[in-house]
């Protein structure tokens, strides 16, 4: 019998400019956001630094938790830990993971990018500031769906999600 191969995928929120985040927080509260997090992660491993995770305070619910971190003391109860991307490759084959999301921070992102198929973007439409900022992507990646929400009472911010695929090589 086969190993079912692993996709690897990100997920982000992100300003127009990429930010990401403002003092180890989101720079914006979007529930409609979070729902879809939470919609397409459910079920999956989700890997995420250590400031992520700290950041967080818990491991969510009804999801394997990967924690990458080069310190080698750290360790988050009901998470995995891993201190490489081979190392959390390693634990996704062994483990027969079908889908992993990786979901930040910046460095995380930056390191598991070239591992990356697929990435589901959640652009917020609005001005922030903030110190943590989503890689700039090169050709590589061909947008395949996009769907724009206005803002609503739930909702201060105009959205939308995006995914996107990297193409194949020729």
């Amino acid at each position: 019998m086969n190993n079912p191969k692993t996709t690897f995928s990100a997920i982000v929120a992100l300003s127009e400019n990429r930010l990401i985040g403002k003092n180890n927080r989101l720079p914006w509260h979007l529930p409609a956001d979070l729902k879809h997090f939470k919609k397409m992660t459910t079920g999956y491993a989700i890997v995420m630094g250590r400031k992520t995770f700290l950041s967080i305070g818990k491991p969510l619910p009804n999801r394997i938790n990967i924690v990458m971190t080069r310190n080698s003391a750290f360790h988050a109860k009901g998470c995995v830990m891993i201190h490489s991307i081979q190392e959390g490759i390693d634990w996704a084959i062994s483990h027969a993971m079908k889908k992993i999301f990786v979901i930040g921070g910046a460095d995380i992102y930056q390191q598991w990018l070239p591992y990356i198929q697929c990435i589901y973007m959640t652009i917020v439409h609005g001005q922030f500031t903030g110190d943590v900022y989503f890689p700039p992507l090169n050709n590589e990646w061909k947008e395949i769906k996009r769907t724009t929400h206005r803002a609503d009472k739930n909702n201060p911010y105009a959205y939308s999600f995006i995914t996107l695929k990297r193409k194949h090589k020729k």
